[in-house]
């Protein structure tokens, strides 16, 4: 497949990572040269340099016979007028768009995207992305990742195993035997800093990262039988008053069960829009950093601080001060990951990146097959891929243990009829299905063979 990807800031260096990888023909590029420079020096990429609107410079990327063009300039109009000219100029058939603007999002204006007027076949937004992400980590709070998948009725949890866990040093297949009905099962375990997809007679360690895929009415028996606590989030805290500050604030808003929530924003202006259009939520303005400011939001009475300025330091800091100040749970909107490394260090609960939330979103389009749902895990060491079976591809008919599946790649479930399905080896695949497969990036080209029937369902 041979696409050509617009920006090469952390979401297009990142999107370009996974493609080339996949030996896909990859052409990347930006106005500034340096960033072009440093996507074609550490991947194997193409790159021009120069502004993606421009059609020369689409032309030179290649736009004649391009399948796909993906718009992830830091610009919003340029990323619509760059579709615009892949539409009318070049007839790329598939365009996806970047936007933050929550003007262009809104469901009334969703006209504008059609083909006779502004041809995007897909819009992606990081904030609407990232606020889901952390309006998921406050679902479960002693998961330091989470994600939903199969309409729903199941969650991935990140869950870090401590000294109390009461099943470590425990092989897999015994926790199947113990918790017969428990609906979850473990496909990834991160160790000394390698990601992997376990066998049934590996055991857990104190330190292990593990990746739980379970039913949704399971999530507090997993957490409880891993070690962890469920708590009730009633009283929320959030520094940052920006795009994401406010869309959590508005969603918490909209919760049936009651939820204090409190915004902490440094920029008066910024700080005004939140509150014009906040109708419960009280808006504080100051640095989130103040320790003063922190006690009058009464961070000690809190269940939750989220730190979503866009500054990592400054989210890390704040995350940092609210649980020296008593908060039992601090959740920070990380982008650069090499400082993920420092949150068990500084006692951070759970991490936000935004990078991978907005990949997720856009590989899902790209994924061959009847894919409906991908999240990247960790620095795009794995995914979470969601899919529906369809009538030709390998999997149908069979039951799980007659499937070959590579070695890092697990099942998570099956949805089957609108019931979801623990992954057991006598469970039999049929059309129509729904599956959910754990699978180490290098693993993906063959997930995908499996997956596919034809062009016709790309």
């Amino acid at each position: 497949m041979k696409v050509i990807i617009c920006g090469a800031g952390q979401v297009g260096w990142q999107i370009a990572r996974h493609l080339s990888g996949e030996r896909n023909d990859v052409t990347v590029v930006d106005n500034n040269a340096e960033l072009v420079r440093r996507a074609t020096d550490s991947l194997d990429v193409q790159g021009i340099s120069g502004f993606a609107s421009y059609p020369d410079i689409l032309d030179r990327a290649g736009a004649r016979d391009a399948d796909m063009i993906i718009a992830a300039t830091y610009s919003d109009e340029v990323n619509m007028v760059t579709c615009q000219v892949a539409h009318s100029v070049f007839a790329i058939p598939r365009k996806i768009a970047r936007l933050r603007g929550q003007s262009y999002l809104d469901a009334i204006y969703s006209d504008l995207y059609r083909r006779d007027h502004m041809p995007i076949d897909v819009v992606i937004s990081p904030e609407k992305e990232v606020a889901d992400a952390a309006l998921q980590r406050l679902s479960a709070p002693s998961a330091f990742d989470t994600e939903t998948f199969l309409d729903g009725k199941a969650q991935l949890l990140g869950i870090t195993i401590d000294e109390t866990c009461p099943v470590v040093n425990t092989p897999l297949r015994q926790l199947t035997d113990l918790f017969s009905t428990l609906r979850s099962i473990v496909v990834g375990v991160r160790r000394e800093g390698t990601l992997f997809a376990p066998e049934a007679g590996d055991q857990l360690f104190v330190g292990d990262q593990c990746y739980i895929f379970c039913h949704v009415e399971d999530v507090v028996r997993s957490m409880e039988i891993f070690g962890k606590s469920h708590r009730t989030q009633e009283r929320v805290v959030l520094i940052g008053g920006g795009n994401v500050g406010l869309a959590v604030a508005q969603a918490l808003e909209k919760r049936t069960t009651r939820v204090r929530a409190k915004i902490i924003e440094k920029n008066r202006e910024i700080a005004e829009i939140a509150a014009d259009e906040l109708e419960r939520t009280i808006v504080l303005h100051g640095d989130g950093l103040d320790g003063a400011l922190l006690g009058e939001a009464n961070i000690s009475r809190a269940d939750a601080v989220l730190a979503v300025t866009d500054d990592d330091k400054t989210n890390m800091l704040a995350a940092v001060r609210a649980k020296a100040a008593g908060c039992p749970m601090a959740v920070a909107l990380i982008n650069d990951p090499t400082l993920v490394p420092l949150m068990g260090p500084l006692g951070i609960d759970a991490y936000i990146n935004p990078r991978a939330t907005t990949v997720s979103s856009i590989l899902r389009h790209i994924r061959h097959g009847r894919v409906r749902a991908v999240y990247s895990i960790g620095d795009a060491e794995a995914e979470m891929i969601e899919a529906e079976v369809l009538s030709t591809s390998p999997l149908a008919g069979k039951l799980i243990r007659e499937i070959d599946f590579p070695e890092g790649v697990l099942v998570g479930g099956v949805l089957k009829d609108g019931k979801l399905h623990k992954p057991l080896g006598k469970l039999r695949i049929d059309e129509g299905d729904v599956i959910a497969l754990f699978t180490m990036t290098a693993d993906v080209p063959e997930v995908e063979r499996l997956l596919q029937v034809s062009i016709d369902f790309f």
